[in-house]
């Protein structure tokens, strides 16, 4: 994607959700952080059916140690690998308790301290909660990234890189969450919605489709008889 196009690109994304949000539901910086521990490799669907159940009864590190590893797991078992998950939150709650004071670092070292929390999950708690101009590159991220050529990278790290250095200032805050819903419900993995893209006129995948399928067809020579 040519530098011009960016600043239109994010533009159509905004004027598309003005105010995005993340679609985990939480009511502090600790429940957030809790349910993005829980979201990897799970949906945000499946997460929220948990806390629902989680939250009203334990909404503090000190609440979730009290239920201790059994009594944690019985409530977010829907979840994928919920038992290193629950190990690993109430390993974050002790420290939390013992180096924070019960609250959660706005430093990203200090996070990525925490056990099960990583440089995604930091930088979610980092741009959700604390409004820092982060990008958490999940599958979503990363595939719109490359797809679309905003910002080509093979790994995660170096689409984060791409992203930080190609968005403009004014995007920053948000393009996280624009770029995570995008490929959520349009620039889906099997079957992205061309069609129906606000921003396809300045995407690298797109303009790719649109030119082959308006290349013209030659048709094949009749073999002639020796």
């Amino acid at each position: 994607m040519k530098p011009r196009d960016i600043e239109a690109f994010f533009s159509a994304l905004q004027a598309e959700r003005p105010e995005p949000q993340t679609e985990l539901e939480y009511t502090s910086v600790f429940e957030l952080l809790v349910a993005v521990m829980l979201s990897a490799q799970a949906t945000d669907r499946s997460v929220n059916q948990a806390t629902r159940r989680l939250f009203p009864i334990a909404n503090t590190p000190q609440a979730i140690l009290a239920l201790g590893q059994e009594g944690l797991e019985s409530h977010i078992r829907t979840i994928g690998l919920y038992r290193s998950k629950a190990r690993h939150v109430l390993e974050t709650c002790r420290l939390l308790l013992e180096r924070h004071g019960g609250e959660v670092p706005r430093r990203r070292e200090e996070l990525e301290a925490l056990p099960g929390v990583g440089r995604k999950t930091a930088n979610v708690v980092l741009n959700v909660a604390f409004g820092e101009p982060t990008m958490a590159v999940d599958t979503h991220i990363f595939r719109v990234a490359n797809r679309t050529g905003l910002a080509p990278g093979k790994t995660p790290l170096q689409v984060e890189r791409g992203l930080l250095q190609r968005v403009p200032a004014r995007f920053l805050r948000d393009a996280h969450h624009w770029l995570i819903l995008h490929g959520r419900y349009t620039c889906t993995a099997r079957a992205p919605k061309c069609g129906a893209c606000p921003v396809a006129a300045w995407c690298d995948h797109a303009k790719a489709q649109t030119t082959a399928s308006t290349q013209p067809r030659h048709p094949r020579r009749a073999r002639t008889a020796p």
